[in-house]
């Protein structure tokens, strides 16, 4: 027996070799999670053809390189075992410690590539980006890919949990006919969720709403932020998140504000008293123009300027109009737009604004 053959001392229940080997499988292992971390978000950046580096990628490159890592080790683990088998002389290992050690790289395994996998749902939404026409997802697209995100996550913690159940060893068939026997109970626990996801399954297929639609719900409102499996996700005016059980949806009256057809608009002008009436009534025909020409108007039969009453203090004129417009912050900006040209019409005709402050002043 030469050297290479020669099984040598045995240190710690084993020999030098064997020992050699388990340090090659670690190293092994090492230097394959290092690899995949740098190489896998580059690769699958080229392949999906993403334009920026995803996220997603980001978060789950560690996760990724532990699974590809803990991966080979066992491949590795699982060929001294077959060795061992083997009757060779070579590896010196208690069979209680190989399987530990298998058990343990199987176990890494598993669990690394359930959570890799959790953390890629995210580049879902960056490859419908990346397919997207427009560069700019919009409410529907948005809500799909809420939806498809949250049902992946969904099976992959299912899926992940059986196979960790098979990393430590637990007999399935069993656990399944437990699960059968228990069943009824089972589902009388899980009620809410079951109803919960079938209001989800509802809201995805009725589409009620969708994501960036303003809703108000059971005296609660708040934007879309996300529609999960079992809650769907509301930021409010200001600014905290509302989660909303998916069964209130189905039976409660939802208010969607994003389905309107148009935005109304209505206010008061207080003139000076002292206004010429002449003036005033070019005033009313000139801001009646404005909305008339204004391209983010609509229903001019039913928008109107015209004076509304008169006090002891003011001419008051009322204004009524409709905005053909999908944006509160575009309605800002529009309604912006239309005061300031009011204000300037009104300068233009040496029309003075009513101020209480200074009629008490006087």
């Amino acid at each position: 027996m030469d050297l290479l053959t020669a099984p040598g001392p045995e240190f710690l229940m084993t020999n030098r070799w064997t020992a050699l080997a388990l340090v090659t499988v670690l190293i092994a292992a090492l230097v394959c999670r290092t690899l995949t971390v740098v190489l896998a978000p580059r690769a699958v950046s080229r392949i999906v053809r993403l334009e920026r580096t995803s996220s997603a990628l980001v978060s789950s490159e560690r996760a990724l390189g532990t699974a590809a890592g803990a991966g080979l080790a066992l491949v590795l683990l699982l060929q001294v075992r077959s060795l061992a088998a083997s009757g060779s002389d070579l590896v010196v290992l208690p069979e209680v410690a190989l399987a530990v050690l298998i058990g343990a790289a199987q176990l890494v395994t598993v669990v690394a590539i359930v959570s890799a996998a959790y953390r890629l749902v995210g580049i879902v939404e960056d490859v419908v980006e990346a397919i997207d026409s427009d560069d700019e997802l919009d409410g529907s697209e948005k809500t799909v890919v809420s939806a498809l995100e949250s049902a992946l996550r969904f099976i992959i913690l299912f899926i992940g949990g059986v196979f960790v159940a098979d990393a430590f060893g637990l007999d399935l068939t069993s656990l399944l006919a437990g699960l059968g026997i228990s069943g009824l109970a089972l589902a009388l626990a899980a009620k809410d969720t079951i109803s919960n996801f079938f209001g989800a399954v509802t809201v995805l297929l009725d589409r009620p709403f969708k994501v960036g639609d303003w809703i108000i719900v059971d005296g609660s409102e708040g934007e879309v932020v996300e529609i999960n499996l079992r809650t769907t996700i509301l930021r409010t005016s200001v600014d905290t998140i509302l989660t909303v059980p998916n069964a209130n949806l189905v039976s409660t009256p939802v208010e969607n504000w994003g389905k309107r057809r148009w935005r109304r608009w209505q206010t008061a002008l207080h003139l000076d008293l002292g206004s010429d009436p002449q003036a005033v009534d070019t005033f009313c025909d000139q801001v009646m123009e404005a909305i008339r020409s204004n391209p983010k108007t609509l229903r001019e039969e039913a928008s109107w300027c015209s004076v509304d009453g008169i006090s002891a203090q003011s001419i008051d004129v009322g204004v009524n109009l409709y905005w053909d417009i999908s944006s509160s912050v575009e309605e800002r900006e529009a309604r912006e737009d239309l005061v300031l040209t009011i204000v300037r019409l009104a300068k233009d005709l040496g029309l003075e604004f009513h101020d209480a402050r200074i009629r008490q002043s006087r």
